[in-house]
């Protein structure tokens, strides 16, 4: 899967020759981006849900977050839309075990990022299928979510069709609960040019993280091997060069 075209012309994910880190750290827009405090993006009383697609992305959108909020003892749900099956060719030998395997990495992660109390609620939604089934996904979503919740969601404009429904039925519920949404980008590193409009720079800002959580976030990101690791002849689906976007001494998020 070198290159997945999206509905969107403009918007593609190029694994091989995505945008590179290095034009992002030459971005003067990423470079002046207003900090955030942790204590007031997620107020003591409550919760943090992390809306992950797939097992891994709430590792590499948020996992200096919840390496943080787990510091400070806050609750942290992480609603698994899929099982991450669909990562693989049928033909792949880890194919079959994928659903058991990637659900057994995420575990590991979170354990690395001290958060491995958390409550991880499992969607069943297909991968690959979520725009399919939006409709059961937000009732199912509905049914969990209380207003007090900071709900942390991909980017609706992030590039996957799976984030982008994802993206936007939490939108929804912002809309219809009173939960407070912050996108998250994901796969928008790899498509955006940093010199062009794509990315919302005035509803961005940085989430800085300290060296013990920047630390712990580049250990549970190395557990899951399933993505960062080849499968035989075929290449890693997250190469070093996908990684780089996720190793920052922060994370940005749009409030």
């Amino acid at each position: 899967m070198a290159t997945l075209n999206l509905p969107t012309a403009a918007r593609f994910i190029d694994i091989v020759g995505g945008t590179a880190e290095h034009e992002w750290q030459a971005c003067p827009a990423l470079q002046a981006l207003p900090e955030l405090e942790l204590c007031h993006l997620v107020p003591p009383r409550s919760r943090a849900v992390i809306l992950a697609p797939h097992p891994d992305d709430e590792t590499l959108g948020c996992g200096g977050l919840m390496a943080r909020l787990a510091t400070m003892m806050r609750n942290i749900t992480v609603i698994a839309v899929s099982d991450g099956e669909g990562s693989h060719p049928t033909s792949s030998p880890l194919a079959p075990q994928l659903p058991r395997l990637r659900a057994a990495e995420r575990q590991d992660a979170l354990r690395c990022l001290g958060a491995g109390q958390a409550e991880v609620l499992r969607a069943g939604i297909a991968d690959g299928r979520v725009q399919r089934d939006r409709e059961q996904f937000k009732a199912w979503l509905k049914a969990r979510l209380l207003p007090t919740d900071i709900v942390f969601a991909p980017w609706r404009l992030d590039g996957h069709p799976d984030h982008e429904a994802v993206g936007n039925v939490a939108a929804e519920l912002e809309h219809e609960l009173g939960c407070k949404l912050i996108e998250v980008p994901i796969w928008g590193w790899h498509w955006a040019d940093p010199q062009g409009r794509s990315i919302p720079w005035g509803r961005a800002r940085k989430l800085a993280l300290d060296p013990a959580s920047e630390w712990k976030k580049r250990r549970a990101l190395r557990c899951y091997r399933s993505q960062v690791a080849p499968d035989g002849e075929r290449a890693e689906v997250l190469p070093a060069a996908v990684l780089a976007h996720f190793v920052r001494p922060y994370e940005v998020l749009f409030v």
